[in-house]
């Protein structure tokens, strides 16, 4: 109610299966007296605008989706600012991943100008957010407004020290409002203590690569366990993401750290896979076309070494990519939590690829 300044008045709208922690994020607003606005069916329907014609016809005023949805909702060419009515519309949420900096910029010149914008983070867990938005602060781009009310949410580095302006494990200091306090089947607490306090003693370690900034934002880079780590240098997923889902050909990419054999250096190098729009190939071209876009906009030091065409990406039933899992496949690893894909048949993609081997 606070970070998104809901009222009785509003009419909230979020893009969510019922498996998905925002769905018990969004019925909650009931609670408030606002009306809730639910949606059934895919979000994005052969180039129709389907989410925006509704957001227009409920008179939406706080429109809430995913980052991966509005890289799409761009590269498909969508101007609701042209072409819709959404003067009902005044905050637009977007959370599953990190919210890239090119999709502020789309946001705030074909979506919305006045729009607040405001990319959230937190974990199904909690059921909450560690990071969201903030009604009476500016929005930065490629910044989380703020932490959350409640949680004392820091950011540390490898040796327990809070730091601003550099990256590091996003961690809750104190105990907060919602914090689970056991698991099921757990009576000593072993399995709860190892999955969230036994990297840093008695504290919360939430398993976000992160950045607090000098302006109070927070910035997230990926996940903490998925993090690269060519030749020792540490680099989070999103920063290869955010690059390469800039360009028109690329729909969607996955990043992992390959691990080497002994022969071979025993150092990590980065994969990149992508998924490229209907009727184009990975050309030697389009290769260094990739490269250069990161290598210009990052470094050198994220720059992938394999870059690999696949058909598709697996993805979680609530829409995120799973970058450990693909890890597992490639290494020979069993998959964890199978399970909790929706389209777990995509692994099968990435095993024995013969361009792995070289």
């Amino acid at each position: 109610m606070l970070h998104c300044d809901l009222t009785r008045n509003d009419t909230i709208f979020y893009f969510t299966t019922c498996g998905w922690m925002m769905w018990n994020w969004l019925v909650s607003a009931l609670a408030v007296g606002a009306t809730v606005v639910l949606y059934d069916g895919s979000p994005l329907l052969a180039r129709r605008p389907i989410l925006w014609d509704m957001a227009e016809a409920e008179r939406v005023t706080v429109f809430g989706t995913s980052a991966k949805w509005l890289a799409l909702a761009e590269k498909e060419g969508m101007r609701p600012r042209r072409s819709h009515n959404l003067s009902a519309l005044r905050s637009i949420l977007s959370t599953g991943s990190p919210l890239a900096g090119h999709s502020y910029d789309y946001v705030y010149e074909h979506v919305k100008a006045d729009a607040r914008l405001s990319s959230i983070s937190g974990g199904t867990d909690l059921i909450s957010c560690f990071a969201l938005g903030n009604p009476i602060e500016p929005v930065w781009r490629g910044e989380i407004q703020s932490r959350g009310l409640g949680m004392k949410v820091e950011v540390f580095d490898e040796a327990g020290r809070a730091v601003v302006g550099e990256q590091g494990e996003l961690v809750c200091s104190a105990p907060f409002p919602s914090m689970p306090i056991a698991f099921w089947n757990d009576p000593m607490g072993e399995k709860y203590r190892s999955a969230y306090f036994d990297y840093f003693a008695n504290v919360w370690r939430h398993g976000d690569w992160a950045e607090l900034t000098g302006r109070g934002g927070l910035v997230i880079y990926g996940r903490s366990d998925a993090t690269l780590n060519p030749g020792g240098v540490r680099i989070g997923t999103a920063e290869i993401y955010r690059q390469v889902e800039q360009l028109p050909e690329v729909i969607e990419s996955l990043v992992i750290g390959q691990q080497l054999a002994a022969d071979a250096g025993d150092d990590v190098r980065v994969v990149l896979f992508v998924r490229l729009a209907d009727g184009v190939t990975l050309t030697e071209q389009l290769e260094e076309k990739i490269r250069l876009q990161i290598r210009q906009n990052a470094s050198p030091h994220h720059v992938p070494r394999k870059i690999i065409q696949v058909a598709d990406i697996p993805r979680t039933i609530s829409g995120k990519i799973t970058e450990l899992a693909v890890r597992d496949v490639v290494h020979g690893r069993p998959v964890k939590n199978r399970d909790a894909l929706a389209n777990p048949e995509a692994l099968e993609l990435f095993r024995g690829l013969k361009e792995l081997q070289d």
